[in-house]
């Protein structure tokens, strides 16, 4: 991999990361127990020499220091064996992480999966961490519900910003209102209008109505003297206009006046009946299902639906942004209120935080179960790019002062077994 950066390199595998300081503190630790190793085998074989051939004790001591030079060797060979031929020599089965670091990966890989993304694990992890109540906790801080309202602002404003209005206007003219068109919607509209009248929802409406009808007609009877003049036969005296008008004026005033203040005014129960047989006819009856489907059509067909949604979708657009952009605006205010008190209840009530935490732990194990095995071959699809002798030296790096302690270990335990065996062997 010489002559290329760490990376990609074409056609080759993938480099490792640079040293980081950590790492330095990493390869000097190595250094200190790869030296307290060397070092014990050394001393063994120093032992070992000087009581070649010597009796008494000292035959003990030989017997010892030989079998901590073998188990240092052994060892030492086995710690070598992971990360590189011994000695350069090409001995099967050694290498063991650059020549088979596809399957360890593999292997990896698989026991991530059985033990860390397994559905079971992670409901226990999620119900242990009782993530509604931290949230809780975390939420009637008055600073943390200002920075998630502010954090979400920023996000809201800025995706609105993304949205263009050619898009919607695509979005319109080639999704909604084709569907609209092709939906049946009669039915629904009768059921809503039905719903509507049963509640008297409509009421409110026709107060308006009724109010502004006597408004407009105090302020306004030589308007209404104008319209009807215009219908008037040319062949009456004007003298009898004038009179039928001004009666006709004073008795739909009166009527406006009557229908506006009894609220059980046959008019008003007229309508009502006229609406209910409207809700009916648009849910049964095919006539009038039809007819209002016609009509739906066409008036969706209009092109200036179209316009008149498009500028609805700009002004809404501009309202929330400069609601969101505003840090004492109503919807930023009542959206801290509201997480402020979101927070308390998931603290109070038991019956709500559960509730949350099975939404979590079964939207988690959901995650898991769909995408866990897509998650854990990020392991294999990043080994089986690393260079595998950068990635054993990597690996050393991080493992191989605690692997250390084997050879050293070897040392001691082959030393001390040796002395036994030996001590066993003279006593039979």
């Amino acid at each position: 991999m010489s002559g290329h950066p760490t990376g990609q390199v074409a056609g080759g595998p993938v480099g490792l990361s640079a040293g980081t300081p950590a790492d330095e503190q990493r390869r000097r630790g190595l250094r200190r127990m790869r030296a307290v190793a060397v070092g014990l085998l050394f001393a063994a074989a120093v032992v070992y020499v000087l009581t070649l051939d010597r009796p008494g004790a000292w035959a003990y001591v030989h017997a010892g220091s030989e079998a901590a030079m073998v188990g240092a060797i052994a060892d030492w060979f086995a710690v070598t064996a992971l990360f590189r031929h011994p000695l350069g020599l090409p001995i099967p089965h050694t290498a063991i992480i650059p020549t088979r670091k596809g399957a360890l990966a593999r292997s990896l890989q698989e026991f991530v999966t059985d033990n860390f993304l397994a559905e079971s694990v992670v409901r226990d992890r999620v119900r242990t961490a009782q993530v509604s109540l931290r949230i809780g906790h975390w939420l009637v801080e008055p600073a943390h519900c200002a920075r998630v309202v502010e954090e979400g602002s920023a996000l809201a404003h800025t995706a609105l910003e993304k949205v263009r209005d050619e898009d919607v206007r695509t979005l319109l003219e080639t999704e909604v209102i084709p569907r609209l068109v092709e939906e049946p919607l009669s039915e629904i509209a009768g059921r809503l209008l039905g719903d509507i009248v049963d509640e008297g929802a409509h009421h409110g409406l026709v107060d308006l109505v009724l109010a502004e009808a006597h408004r407009w007609l105090l302020a306004n009877p030589a308007a209404f003297s104008v319209v009807l003049t215009t219908r008037a036969p040319w062949w009456t005296p004007q003298w009898l206009d004038e009179r039928v008008i001004g009666r006709i004026y004073t008795e739909l005033m009166e009527w406006v006046i009557d229908i506006r203040d009894d609220p059980h005014h046959q008019a008003r129960q007229a309508l009502d009946d006229l609406l209910r047989q409207l809700a009916q006819d648009l849910r049964s009856n095919p006539d009038t299902m039809e007819r209002a489907e016609r009509l739906k059509a066409r008036l969706l067909c209009q092109p200036q639906v179209l316009v008149t949604a498009t500028s609805l979708w700009r002004s809404l657009r501009l309202v929330l942004q400069e609601s969101l952009a505003s840090p004492d605006s109503t919807i930023r205010s009542r959206a801290t209120v509201a997480l402020g008190t979101l927070g308390q209840r998931l603290i109070d009530d038991d019956e709500l935080r559960g509730r949350y935490d099975e939404l979590v732990s079964d939207g988690v194990a959901f995650l898991v179960g769909r995408y866990g095995d897509e998650l854990t071959t990020v392991i294999t699809d990043t080994i089986d790019r690393w260079d595998g002798r950068e990635a054993a030296r990597r690996i050393e790096l991080h493992v191989g002062r605690d692997l250390q302690f084997i050879r050293i270990n070897g040392t001691v335990v082959g030393g001390l077994a040796g002395l036994v065996i030996y001590a066993l062997t003279q006593a039979l």
